[in-house]
């Protein structure tokens, strides 16, 4: 049965993920609220918001989990290609809120969104809180791909990528898997299995050794220099 979370409660814990329904895999509770302090909490639990606009809200810890280590992201000879030419330009955090609204936009082989205008809202907050982030791939001056997640410790949870033309997500993903390595982050929560991320070099584990992974490394503390734009002081 699933656990019905008090709205008003924003400290109401989590259900141990090994509650979680095997169909559909990972579906844990339901309910509650979108709040920075239930977001965190469902992050550090290894559980994340996933429903439609129809939907009431729904929270998930699948297992398997598919994660990346930064060190293992494999380039294709495309992919290498586009970045050795610099068909790109790269950032972080320069434009989270464009990365998100992209993001939400319908994609071509399904009907609306996930991302919706209370989960716009939530990952906002957690934004200006220092605890969401955005890469960012440039054309010249135009945003032309990207993705955003959470990061909390030395774990980066990503959450969408959008692209606009060719490679563009794939270089933009490159960039952050490559920033996140410098920075001393151990691992990129990719959440479920696609092909895509797949190619990039992201695994299936189980859900025990993610929650493993999340405790040994999601309070620790990154490099000094992680989400710090050049020049910026200390």
């Amino acid at each position: 049965m699933l656990t019905a979370l008090n709205p008003h409660d924003r400290n109401q814990p989590f259900p141990e993920v090994s509650q979680a329904l095997d169909d559909p895999n990972g579906l844990l509770a339901v309910g509650g609220c979108l709040s920075s302090r239930r977001l965190v909490n469902a992050y550090r639990s290894g559980i994340f918001p996933w429903y439609g606009e129809e939907d009431p809200i729904l929270w998930w810890s699948p297992d398997p989990r598919l994660i990346l280590f930064p060190e293992e992201m494999k380039i294709s000879r495309s992919l290498g290609k586009t970045l050795r030419r610099g068909e790109f330009g790269f950032s972080f955090d320069a434009r989270f809120e464009a990365v998100l609204n992209a993001c939400a936009e319908p994609r071509a082989y399904a009907t609306g969104t996930w991302i919706t205008l209370e989960m716009k809202r939530a990952y906002l907050r957690l934004h200006l809180l220092g605890i969401a982030h955005s890469f960012e791939a440039w054309r010249g001056d135009e945003l032309v791909g990207g993705l955003y997640g959470v990061a909390l410790g030395r774990v980066f949870f990503g959450e969408s990528m959008f692209h606009r033309e060719s490679n563009a997500s794939k270089a933009a993903f490159a960039f952050a898997a490559g920033c996140l390595k410098a920075w001393g982050y151990v691992v990129i929560d990719c959440q479920v299995y696609t092909r895509h991320l797949v190619s990039l070099g992201a695994q299936e584990v189980a859900r025990a050794d993610f929650i493993q992974l999340l405790q040994a490394y999601g309070r620790q503390p990154p490099g000094k220099f992680a989400w710090r734009k050049a020049g910026t002081e200390e």
